[in-house]
């Protein structure tokens, strides 16, 4: 199949379903439901382990590490989850790295509950969990695919970004009420339990049989296939960077936010919430932007400004006077970064052969670990330079990015879905 940069799918077809028309689906409906549960639990595990590590050790650099652990072998894995995902049935799939992290996450809450856990068994535990979902991301996008019609696939993507961030604000939120209230092992217990949500959601769905070709190529062959493929069609490949590039010097924002409520305007885990939470509300008004603007228009033109307004955002948070300050900055940066990256990943997912899908959309999980890879180079520059020049800087590189590629690639920035 050959992509063209001028149609990837045609206006028209897009333009008949509305916002939320995925929801219309039973089999969404069911994915949605336990998607939402999930996320927030992974929220409430994700602020108490920053909060954990940020207020024990109070070193951003030990952050950094941490965060390291929980993405590296994502970027490392994901690429064989994705290959694996093309070969067996992606509910299957799901379903085994599903009881996996489970076991993964009850084991930090009864470590953190029950013994005085150090913060290099804390990381093991991270490290183990983000090896698990280097297998669960690939089968869980896939199966996307099968659950809408093409035509729906926008909608999909869109709601899926809105839910996201949604959890973005009560799981924080969340968070900071239980720590508060119940202690931070709370938080873990509830991530723990969240899992059961979509256990239930997957085995309730009714596919297809999923057609599975028996390959005879090695894994290695297959992973080597999926890089031809990409290589074989250029708009991929740009769509692939631009997802990358803007992760490792942008997104670890969400991370340092720790660092930034702890050291810099000294709002403590509440302050922590807040911010996040704003951040999160922004992405669900950038989610629901990108939607709006997935009907006819160009829209590698609009990411790429989107793409160089988060940046943007970023360096005038990091010069924020106070948390005051702070606060409506970070809400432009959250609808930046989702508005951006919501048109990037359904334009991949209309034009990639589903053949490819997992390899393909495992490529974009590699931000997993490049996010945090990100954040341990910010924690770095943190130690030399402080908070604030470090975010500045690294998120200084993604506005120039973003002006390169729109007088350096017009094909991109011509590029309709």
């Amino acid at each position: 199949m050959t992509i063209s940069a001028d149609a990837v799918d045609t206006p028209d077809q897009t333009s008949r379903q509305g916002t939320f028309s995925a929801l219309r689906y039973r089999n969404y409906r069911l994915f949605w439901y336990g998607n939402a549960i999930s996320f927030i639990g992974d929220w409430l595990d994700q602020i108490a382990l920053n909060w954990l590590v940020i207020s024990t050790t109070n070193d951003p650099v030990m952050l950094g590490l941490v965060n390291l652990g929980r993405g590296l072998p994502i970027m490392l894995f994901a690429l064989f989850g994705g290959v694996i995902a093309d070969r067996v049935n992606r509910r299957t799939m799901l379903i085994c790295t599903q009881l996996l992290a489970m076991t993964v996450a009850i084991g930090l809450a009864c470590t953190v509950a029950f013994f005085d856990a150090s913060i290099w068994l804390i990381m093991a535990l991270a490290t183990c969990r983000s090896l698990i979902v280097a297998f669960n991301l690939p089968a869980r996008h896939s199966l996307v695919y099968q659950l809408v019609p093409r035509e729906a696939m926008a909608s999909a993507i869109s709601i899926n970004s809105i839910t996201i961030n949604m959890a973005k604000i009560i799981g924080p939120l969340a968070s900071a009420a239980i720590i508060s209230t119940l202690g931070i092992t709370a938080c873990f217990i509830a991530n723990a339990l969240s899992f059961t949500a979509v256990m239930v959601m997957l085995l309730q769905l009714d596919l297809p049989d999923q057609k599975v070709e028996r390959k005879a190529e090695s894994l290695l062959a297959s992973l080597v296939g999926g890089f031809t493929y990409m290589k074989s069609e250029p708009v991929l490949l740009m769509l692939v960077a631009v997802a990358l590039v803007p992760t490792f010097f942008c997104q670890p924002y969400i991370q340092f936010l720790a660092v930034f409520s702890a050291q810099v305007f000294d709002a403590g885990a509440s302050g922590l919430g807040l911010m996040t939470a704003l951040a999160a509300a922004g992405s669900i008004f950038g989610g629901l932007l990108a939607s709006r603007l997935q009907r006819d228009v160009r829209r590698g033109s609009t990411m790429l400004v989107f793409m160089g307004g988060f940046g943007l955002a970023l360096i005038l948070f990091s010069a924020a006077p106070s948390i005051y300050w702070a606060i409506p900055v970070l809400f432009a940066a959250g609808a930046m970064h989702i508005a951006y990256n919501s048109s990037n990943n359904t334009i991949l997912q209309l034009a990639v052969d589903d053949a490819y899908r997992g390899r393909v959309l495992s490529s974009l999980f590699m931000t997993r670990g490049l996010m945090p890879l990100g954040t341990a180079a910010m924690a770095l520059l943190s130690v030399p330079l402080g908070p604030r020049l470090a975010m500045g800087m690294m998120a200084s590189v993604v506005v120039v990015f973003a002006i390169v590629l729109w007088f350096w690639m017009p094909r991109l920035r011509t590029l309709k879905a």
